[in-house]
């Protein structure tokens, strides 16, 4: 990490570091002194002038203190955490005296926006550091502790990949990390652990996680944003993305982490810029890296439980009672996963029912017989990638004609493909197994009980509004917006004014993406509607003169 020239330690030019330090404040810095340690949040990024500083994970009760890197002068000292207030899981500390200078947020920020080539320099080398880290001892300051084949550890570990966590995951089923684990104190009961810089959480969710990290929306954050984005899927992404480009201050709010449906696309094929296609999890992950150079707030997760208008403000409440005060919100929840109606549904699913084919279910599945059910774009890329990790697929659609749904390109390639067999006019009627999913029973077009490791399921979604009891939505749940709302209420005559093009039944409360009505249901289509609904914003905060 400390060597010159490389992407997570650049050489800079005189001119870049003149304009670098001229955003820093100087410090003392002899030696021993600790600039930031584990734990703090908002930490400062350190500029070295002179000097050296190591970058240490602090010892842990299974190992000792290591030193990650060394930056010396014309260096600076910090890690992708800066940008969206995760705590600090590493500590930096002074190894020569010298002269530095600390980089606070909103300094960091002003940086970001003022000069191009430092902060895509800045963008790249926090990126790389992340990626880097991922790989090293420093990813034992967050460790996972959980059965593959349990929904809750799998909870954790989506939470981690999605938000790109530097942590380690270790398989409590192993023998030697069961003996390990039991001689600790720890039960099967306790699973899944979050190992938190040492601190020990039994029965760990992303929630406390998310808390313990510093990603947990606080309640000292009251002060009311220009913007709340309510779901990080495309067209949440794109809608904050868009927000914060254009000075709004924006708070993007997820229940689970950024991502939405796309994330658990193991290929998108059809976006533009991407002839060789893209995966969810690579699309999300350079969307989130975005937002954070604008300076978009991802709280997640975060369940919003109730939407209410407040004189010039829009209340947010969340699941924990805490409230979210905004000028204006865009809601891109998307839809939630349909299940089917079959006996110990529930009992399986993440114990080998999945709603998503991303990295981390193709390697639980990797080389197992499968069945994935659905007939549109999301089933056949699904099968494919899970017949490229080495699974025999069995793709069953309910419908007798598999091109009903799906585009050709898909349907000429799994028919060609030897390792997925397709089973039309078929539908899945029976589930065995006992802790884990171990068979399925297949009735119609074909008939019988195959072996079954991983069924994943893509029988579409419905539209996750039932907290919007004050917007109209149609009989379906789909939200009205702009020309197809129909109830105008006082509100609107006091304002003077039709709703704009994605605004909703509440003015300045916009809807965009999956959750509208008259959508389209593709990820460009989603991106083109959040940013779009942006414009939208703008016309209603300055109409409304609540945004100077």
């Amino acid at each position: 990490m400390g060597t010159a020239g490389t992407p997570i330690s650049p050489i800079l030019t005189d001119a870049q570091w003149n304009r670098l330090v001229s955003y820093g404040t100087p410090v003392a810095a002899e030696r021993g002194d600790v600039l930031f340690r584990s734990g703090e949040r908002w930490y400062d990024l350190i500029l070295v002038e002179t000097g050296a500083v190591d970058v240490v994970r602090e010892p842990l009760a299974w190992a000792e203190e290591t030193v990650i890197a060394t930056l010396e002068e014309r260096s600076f000292v910090g890690e992708l955490g800066l940008l969206n207030g995760q705590r600090a899981f590493l500590t930096a500390r002074v190894s020569e005296p010298g002269r530095m200078l600390r980089v606070d947020h909103a300094a960091l920020q002003r940086l970001m926006a003022e000069d191009d080539e430092l902060c895509d320099l800045m963008l790249r080398t926090l990126w790389a550091r992340r990626e880097e880290l991922r790989r090293g001892p420093a990813a034992w300051t967050l460790k996972i502790v959980g059965s593959p084949r349990s929904r809750e550890a799998a909870a954790l570990r989506r939470y981690a990949e999605r938000l790109e966590l530097v942590h380690t995951f270790v398989d409590a089923d192993d023998p030697v990390t069961a003996a390990h684990f039991a001689s600790h104190g720890f039960s099967r009961d306790d699973l899944p652990v979050a190992i938190v810089q040492g601190e020990n959480v039994v029965r760990a969710t992303p929630g406390r996680l998310a808390g313990l990290l510093g990603l947990a929306y606080a309640a000292e954050e009251d002060a009311a944003v220009d913007l709340a984005v309510v779901g990080a899927g495309p067209a949440g992404l794109a809608a904050a993305i868009y927000g914060a480009s254009e000075g709004l201050s924006t708070v993007l709010l997820d229940s689970v982490a950024p991502g939405g449906q796309s994330a658990s696309t193991s290929r998108i094929e059809n976006y533009l810029g991407f002839p060789f296609g893209v995966s969810g999890d690579a699309l999300t992950a350079q969307a989130s890296l975005q937002a954070f150079k604008f300076g978009v707030r991802i709280v997640a997760p975060c369940e919003v439980v109730r939407l209410e208008p407040d004189g010039d403000e829009l209340r947010l409440t969340l699941a924990d009672g805490a409230v979210v005060r905004a000028r204006s919100v865009v809601v891109t929840t998307g839809v939630a996963y349909r299940a089917l109606d079959l006996d110990r549904w529930k009992d399986f699913e993440g114990a080998g029912i999945y709603y998503a084919a991303s990295a981390l279910e193709l390697r639980q599945t990797a080389g197992s017989e499968v069945v994935v059910v659905g007939g549109a774009n999301s089933a056949g890329q699904a099968a494919l990638a899970l017949a490229s990790s080495g699974c025999r697929v069995r793709l069953v659609v309910r419908s007798d004609d598999l091109s009903a749904q799906m585009s050709s390109y898909l349907v000429d390639r799994l028919v060609e493909d030897s390792r997925v067999e397709i089973h039309t006019g078929t539908q899945v009627t029976a589930l065995h197994g006992d802790d884990d999913l171990e068979r399925v029973t297949l009735s119609g077009g074909f008939d019988g009980t195959v072996d079954c490791s991983g069924l994943f399921c893509f029988i579409g979604a419905q539209p996750a509004t039932d907290w919007l009891t004050e917007v109209e939505r149609d009989e379906h749940g789909f939200v009205h917006t702009g020309a197809d709302v129909i109830g105008l209420g006082d509100a609107w005559r006091e304002l003077g004014r039709m709703p704009l093009p994605f605004e909703t039944s509440v003015p300045r409360v916009f809807a965009a993406g999956d959750v509208r009505r008259g959508s389209m249901k593709r990820v460009a289509a989603a991106v083109g509607e959040g940013s779009s609904a942006v414009a939208s914003v703008h016309l209603a905060l300055a109409a409304a003169e609540v945004f100077a």
